[in-house]
């Protein structure tokens, strides 16, 4: 079972994430959406296209970009396809 924890709180569980460069992406319904808020930040990966990102608020702190997501990914990427994953200080405990 791999969780995403920050600031003290569980913001994704899950047993069927998919580990993609050493980074667990969550099924979407595994995460806890209260958590996530919009970002308008966007990056490009050469193989997995176009990333879209969350902050990450918990009990009013704010992680910024710290949750990313690629709505719709390259051929090479769409088993990822709405998958959720984590950095910038969320611990990811596998």
């Amino acid at each position: 079972m791999a969780r995403a924890i920050w600031n003290g709180v569980v913001i994704a569980e899950s047993d069927a994430t998919i580990v993609v460069e050493g980074n667990h992406y969550f099924p979407p319904e595994s995460v806890k959406r209260e958590y996530l808020r919009e970002s308008a930040t966007r990056t490009v990966c050469s193989w997995k296209g176009v990333a879209s990102y969350y902050d990450v608020v918990v009990n009013g702190a704010v992680n910024r970009d710290a949750a990313w997501y690629y709505p719709e990914p390259k051929e090479a990427a769409r088993r990822i396809a709405g998958y959720i994953a984590f950095w910038r200080g969320v611990r990811v405990e596998a």
